[in-house]
């Protein structure tokens, strides 16, 4: 079954759209985002823990969907491995945007800014995920994106809506209200893996200098960033007021 919400998002009553999607299962929201954005649509994947639950709900709607991912140049070798994996069990229509300048060339004129002030963390997110992830969704023509984000992630996720818009620019969070639960038998039904680093009890994984593994006492968003903060800066609103991926 498809939804039949058929709102224009940009002229509706945001609270009252979100309150019709919230009534919907996940692939009936992604139903909606395809049937409303149509080719203005994109996913963005980090191939993190539990990436193929949005991954493959998504290509089971619409198949060739361009995929986003920000390659860093600091992801795990585990994350590129669990990256080409997917790419061919799902046939991934995948496009991998890096930033304008290396790791090296990075380091050499502002040092490992992730082991600086906050301020520098900021400064390094932004140059590593913000303005690739702005610049893809420039090239590839796209005003709306689908995110895999749970409001069971972190206490900055907690009251994030099915969908936000900002500047007529659209994020959708189709799994937004699945628990672990949720998600594991998700993945254990259409046969999926988790990220490798499951096995070795890391819970979120971004660059392997800003994750480490969930140990006794530690909530999830501990892991990431040393408990600085949770978001990199792709699901945050600039300063601006743009919308970030």
């Amino acid at each position: 079954m498809t939804a039949s919400i058929s709102s224009n998002p940009e002229t509706s009553d945001l609270a009252q759209l979100n309150a019709d999607l919230e009534s919907k299962s996940p692939i009936e929201r992604v139903q909606w985002a395809v049937d409303t954005y149509g080719d203005r649509l994109v996913l963005s994947t980090s191939f993190g823990i539990q990436s193929a639950v949005m991954l493959h709900l998504v290509t089971r709607v619409r198949a060739d969907i361009p995929v986003v991912f920000i390659d860093t140049g600091y992801l795990f070798p585990e994350t590129y491995q669990f990256a080409e994996d997917l790419r061919q069990r799902l046939d991934l229509n995948l496009k991998i945007y890096t930033p304008r300048t290396t790791a090296a060339y990075q380091e050499a004129l502002h040092g490992k800014r992730w082991e600086q002030d906050k301020e520098a963390l900021e400064a390094y997110n932004t140059e590593n995920k913000v303005e690739p992830m702005n610049r893809a969704l420039q090239e590839l023509g796209a005003s709306a994106w689908l995110s895999g984000l749970r409001r069971s992630q972190a206490s900055s996720r907690k009251e994030l809506p099915v969908l936000k818009i900002q500047k007529r620019t659209s994020k959708i969070h189709p799994i937004i209200d699945l628990n672990d639960k949720d998600v594991y038998y998700y993945l254990k039904d259409n046969d999926l893996p988790y990220h490798p680093l499951w096995e070795k009890n890391y819970a979120s994984v971004g660059d392997w200098h800003s994750s480490r593994p969930l140990e006794a006492g530690m909530e999830a968003e501990e892991t990431r960033f040393n408990g600085v903060k949770r978001e990199c800066g792709l699901h945050e609103l600039s300063n601006n007021g743009d919308w970030q991926i």
